[in-house]
């Protein structure tokens, strides 16, 4: 029999965890590297105010590569956790191979281990996020610093 996990404890890992992601928004060189339109608003809805790079926008998984080479000194993955965004991320990771770009694969595993299948998909994190603040009684700007807005629209 599995043993049921403490979800205050899971969602203080989640909060810790995405708090020092938060902290590498501080470097201008930093992007992080989402799916689609949706992913990057939620990122931004918990606070990420750095920038973000959409792998579904129009142009080659190479092509996107190439410009995060050119532009960012540190990318972080966060592609879905399915089998698409394992693809992707294992992708990502064999074009920026020997280029000049840091890349952190981490913080996508790790979220994977701290939300244990809850959410598949980066566009349902701030949701949940949300639901689990409200759920705990814990005040929800406590995970994003701030109202959840979009400031980019």
């Amino acid at each position: 029999m599995a043993r049921e996990r403490d979800p205050v404890a899971a969602f203080d890992e989640f909060v810790a965890l995405w708090h020092r992601l938060l902290s590498e928004a501080a470097d201008s060189g930093t992007a992080i590297v989402v799916e689609g339109e949706r992913d990057r608003r939620a990122v931004v809805r918990l606070g990420w105010s750095g920038a973000v790079a959409m792998v579904h926008r129009g142009r080659t998984l190479a092509e996107t590569a190439q410009e995060l080479v050119a532009t960012r000194r540190r990318v972080i993955v966060l592609t879905d956790w399915d089998s698409e965004g394992g693809t992707l991320a294992r992708r990502l990771r064999d074009f920026l191979a020997g280029e000049r770009v840091g890349l952190d694969l981490e913080y996508r595993r790790r979220l994977a281990t701290v939300l244990r299948g809850e959410l598949v998909h980066v566009e349902g994190l701030f949701g949940w996020a949300r639901r689990t603040a409200e759920r705990l009684g814990v005040p929800f700007d406590a995970v994003t610093g701030g109202d959840g807005s979009d400031p980019t629209g």
